[in-house]
């Protein structure tokens, strides 16, 4: 295997970008922030179905207070109840600078090629200003200082069409309350990652879901009888690309305070992942299963590797 090295580049890293915005001047690299959520720390299928290469009944909104605590920054989380209220408390709020918003319907936001409804994407955006009846943006996606109606931008911060989250939350008043450095940022971080790779605690997952190993040999079973189109493009748009980064962050994370197993287990993790993007996309799905099978048995590995280092 290649030794690894550490990526910069446009990839689906939404909440970590948003933050990264909101803590200003004192940002820690993405890499870190995104090793802090746990989301590097396992893979699921959920309901046997939806692969994602996050921990089993892990969420991005159960990584945030956990990261911001390990990064040494607080934040308020504010959730409504009506679109009113929201939008009331959004233009108050912006007052003392911009917003942090999400989960968000990213189908809604039609200043992005192809969106003209649901998809039932999740996604997270910095606010900046409502005005004139739109609502200014950096949308990390890609698009900073992007524009978009009002009435677009309600429907999309509603979520209903998602799976995780509530209607119409925001964080606000984020404050640095201690200077961690980047390195004890990754080591307090590693007690939450060995839990989530460990599977550990209720999880209130819809039956049929699988974790880890298990998911990724029963994605293989189902990808060599062949893709369908819906998963692969879940896989090729966002799955793969999120997956592989994570995996790699972590890495090169680990290789920072010396877990040198851990950082080598994380990294075949980036590159197996990695390699599935051209297989789905030319269609190549015996040789994706194949690589699913090879992942497997590393979450295992990874696990142990932490264990041992701490």
């Amino acid at each position: 295997m290649h030794h690894h090295f550490s990526y910069i580049g446009s990839g689906p890293y939404c909440y970590a970008n948003s933050f990264a915005m909101m803590f200003g001047d004192h940002a820690p690299s993405t890499a870190v922030i995104e090793f802090a959520t746990g989301s590097p720390f396992g893979m699921q299928l959920i309901g046997g179905k939806q692969p994602f290469f996050d921990p089993y009944g892990w969420d991005p909104e159960k990584g945030f207070d956990d990261a911001l605590r390990a990064l040494g920054w607080t934040s308020n989380v504010t959730k409504c109840r009506s679109s009113e209220e929201a939008l009331r408390n959004l233009e108050l709020a912006l007052r003392d600078g911009p917003v942090w918003v999400g989960p968000v319907e990213m189908g809604h936001l039609r200043h992005q090629p192809g969106m003209t409804g649901p998809i039932g994407a999740d996604h997270y955006v910095v606010v900046l200003e409502v005005s004139g009846g739109r609502v200014l943006m950096h949308d990390p996606q890609g698009y900073p200082y992007a524009s978009l109606p009002l009435a677009d931008f309600m429907e999309a911060w509603r979520a209903e069409t998602l799976d995780y989250g509530e209607p119409y939350t925001m964080r606000t008043g984020f404050e640095r309350l201690n200077r961690v450095s980047e390195e004890d940022t990754i080591l307090a971080s590693i007690p939450s990652a060995i839990r989530w790779l460990s599977m550990e605690g209720n999880h209130k997952m819809p039956a049929g879901s699988l974790g880890n190993g298990e998911a990724a040999e029963e994605l293989a079973r189902q990808i060599g009888n062949g893709c369908d189109d819906e998963l692969r493009g879940h896989f090729i748009h966002f799955a793969v690309r999120v997956g592989a980064r994570r995996a790699n962050d972590a890495a090169v994370c680990l290789r920072r305070i010396g877990y040198l197993e851990a950082s080598a287990a994380a990294a075949v993790q980036a590159q197996i992942i990695g390699s599935l993007q051209h297989s789905l996309t030319m269609r190549e799905d015996a040789a994706a299963a194949a690589s699913l099978r090879r992942l497997a048995p590393t979450y295992e590995k990874l696990l142990s590797a932490l264990k041992k280092a701490s």
